[in-house]
């Protein structure tokens, strides 16, 4: 995966209150760990749990006009500025899009989403023919994966 690669952290799903807030879905544990986002477009000056989101204020904006104007604006950083990974841990970005092959050798297709429903991650894979089906993303199911491909047990294959 390229190191400038932008990753997206966040969300803005609306405005909050008049003076320039908004609402943010964040993907990440600590977004006020970034303080220039989207190639140094917004520079964040405060972050705070929210009823319905994170609320955050940018330098740049300003007005609730201006905070409604960046409703569905991601907000990214270069993947070079995110912490770096101990053994055995990933970014989701990171596994996005790469290839799948089966520990026999065969190419099932591509990760197309990474989803949580409480015991841990699962990996969506698609085939070429559009067909798609989940695994785990545990040591059983995935013995390993880099940055060019994911190796799913011939046993999880659907």
């Amino acid at each position: 995966m390229s190191a400038d690669r932008p990753v997206t952290l966040a969300v803005v799903i609306g405005a909050h209150g008049v003076t320039g807030e908004v609402r943010l879905k964040v993907f990440t544990g600590d977004l006020a760990a970034y303080k220039v986002l989207n190639g140094g477009a917004l520079t964040l000056k405060s972050a705070r749990p929210g009823s319905n989101g994170t609320i955050a204020r940018f330098a740049e904006v300003t007005d609730r006009n201006a905070a409604e104007a960046m409703r569905g604006t991601e907000l990214t950083v270069p993947r070079s500025a995110l912490p770096p990974l101990a053994e055995g841990e990933y970014y989701h970005a990171d596994l996005m899009g790469l290839a799948v092959v089966s520990t026999d050798g065969e190419a099932i297709g591509t990760v197309v989403a990474i989803d949580d429903f409480g015991a841990g991650d699962v990996i969506e894979i698609e085939r070429p023919d559009g067909k798609r089906f989940m695994a785990p993303m545990n040591a059983d199911a995935v013995p390993e994966w880099d940055a060019a491909r994911l190796v799913l047990s011939a046993d999880f294959v659907a």
